[in-house]
């Protein structure tokens, strides 16, 4: 009988066998002529910003999508370049395709990266990044036709031109190059916040983008225009379900005790300081978290952390918005995290994905101290309302604890926990939620027994490969 691989058990094969799903991005295939594919890719301009910087060393990186182009693109450039300047091929990162892979580009000793397709503003490189988004066609006249009703919009578009009319249009231009901070020539010119008192219009396809928009600006009436199918509609009608989707995940994150914080970028600015902030938040909670660094998530990473009850993912605001319906446990930001740590939660719709924002509202440094000068008017036994399962339950207590708890555990550790084993005997665990996970778990492992069976005699085994033993001593038992 052949058993099935799990979540939670594999072989190992399907590493090896699998096929990766991708939806190509074939644009540039429906392109007539090498000089519209030039156009489309921006070749010139690319060349030219090399040049001009007499960058040596240039990494192309790609997303899934649109690696098929990577070769043409790659000999187009190496014709306009000096022969004293090399290009490398990069794929998609380990964390998202709108993320720049530093750490792969200074592997190959790389002083520039040209980054292809769509990108996440919010980040901060040590490199100078050429951002090549695609020129794709849009039908003006349609695109106006179609939103000419409407009195005041923000477009979100990159070399775009509409025709103003009787609109009072706010618009500004998305930065092609990126400098590091430390660059005297840095500068970063990003699109200003949004007015939340405007309708706003998107001119794109569907998108992660265009989903964190809606939620960040819920207030707001978003008209999405598609260049693809030329229809347009009333993007932002989804927005209600879109936040009752995360408020269901934040009310798990609620009755969560164990967090699991999971590293999903490297490069966006404060990413560092925002990591910090949620383990003081959590232990100020009493609530235990252990922060891991998976790359790309997918449901069998995460089912190696069983113990963990939450993920808190810190990514950039391109990958933060996770649906989980395919995951063993809910995945939250950092900011339905605060919202659910909250004594008395109250929601507007209001949503920040954007570290700095985010740090600059709740991480003063003054709330962690309020929350544990509390802990002597809380009681830490009293049941907690689960809003998820309509039940009372009893919260688990982790880190700093009660004067009271504290004398009844080991003096060794503060934090330590008296329970009874599987053997109905008294057993002292550190403040460590792996160590209960394990503890109250069926089966816990192969029973050691040390010292309590005797060595067996050394005998001589099998020799060969494994397909075919050889000259075998051993004595078979039944």
């Amino acid at each position: 009988m052949s058993v099935e691989n799990t979540a939670f058990s594999a072989s190992g094969e399907e590493v090896i066998a699998r096929s990766i799903d991708i939806e190509v991005d074939d644009t540039a295939d429906k392109l007539k002529s090498l000089a519209e594919f030039d156009a489309f890719y921006e070749i010139e301009r690319t060349a030219r910003e090399i040049e001009e910087d007499n960058f040596k060393r240039v990494a192309l990186q790609f997303p899934d999508e649109l690696l098929h182009d990577s070769v043409q693109i790659f000999r187009r450039l190496k014709r306009r370049i000096g022969l004293d300047k090399e290009l490398y091929v990069l794929a998609d990162t380990s964390y998202g395709s709108c993320c720049v892979d530093e750490v792969a580009a200074q592997h190959i000793d790389a002083n520039a990266l040209v980054h292809y397709g769509h990108a996440c503003m919010s980040q901060t490189y040590r490199l100078p990044v050429i951002y090549v988004f695609g020129k794709k066609t849009v039908d003006v006249e349609d695109c106006v036709n179609r939103i000419a009703p409407k009195r005041s919009f923000y477009a979100m578009m990159s070399h775009t031109h509409i025709k103003q009319g009787d609109c009072q249009l706010a618009y500004a231009e998305i930065p092609d190059k990126l400098l590091p901070p430390d660059h005297p020539e840095s500068s970063r010119t990003l699109p200003e916040e949004v007015d939340q008192d405007c309708t706003i219009f998107y001119v794109g396809d569907e998108s992660l983008g265009l989903t964190n928009l809606l939620m960040t600006h819920s207030s707001c009436d978003v008209y999405q225009y598609s260049p693809t199918s030329q229809t347009s509609c009333l993007a932002s009608g989804r927005t209600n379900k879109l936040l009752m989707r995360r408020y269901a995940a934040m009310q798990k994150g609620r009755d969560a005790d164990v967090f699991g914080i999971l590293v999903g970028t490297l490069g966006v600015a404060s990413y560092l300081p925002l990591i910090k902030h949620i383990r003081t938040l959590l232990n100020a909670s009493h609530k235990k978290s252990y922060t891991i660094s998976v790359g790309k998530l997918n449901p069998s990473k995460l089912a190696n952390f069983m113990e963990i009850e939450c993920f808190v993912l810190v990514a950039c605001p391109e990958n933060s918005l996770i649906d989980a319906k395919d995951f063993y446990r809910p995945i939250i930001t950092p900011y339905e995290l605060e919202v659910a740590l909250q004594a008395e939660q109250s929601w507007t719709g209001k949503y920040i994905l954007d570290f700095e924002k985010l740090l600059a509202e709740y991480g003063q440094g003054d709330k962690t101290e309020i929350a544990e000068g509390n802990d002597e008017d809380k009681d830490e036994d009293a049941p907690v309302f689960s809003l998820v399962t309509g039940k009372y339950r009893h919260a688990k207590q982790f880190g700093p604890i009660s004067s009271e708890t504290n004398s009844m555990a080991s003096p060794s550790s503060s934090a330590a926990l008296i329970q009874r084993n599987q053997d109905n005997a008294l057993s002292l665990l550190s403040d460590s939620a792996a160590a209960q996970f394990l503890q109250s778990r069926t089966y816990q492992g192969l029973d050691p027994r040390l010292g309590q069976d005797a060595p067996s005699a050394l005998e001589q085994g099998r020799s060969g490969i494994a397909r075919g033993y050889g000259g075998s001593t051993l004595d078979h038992k039944s």
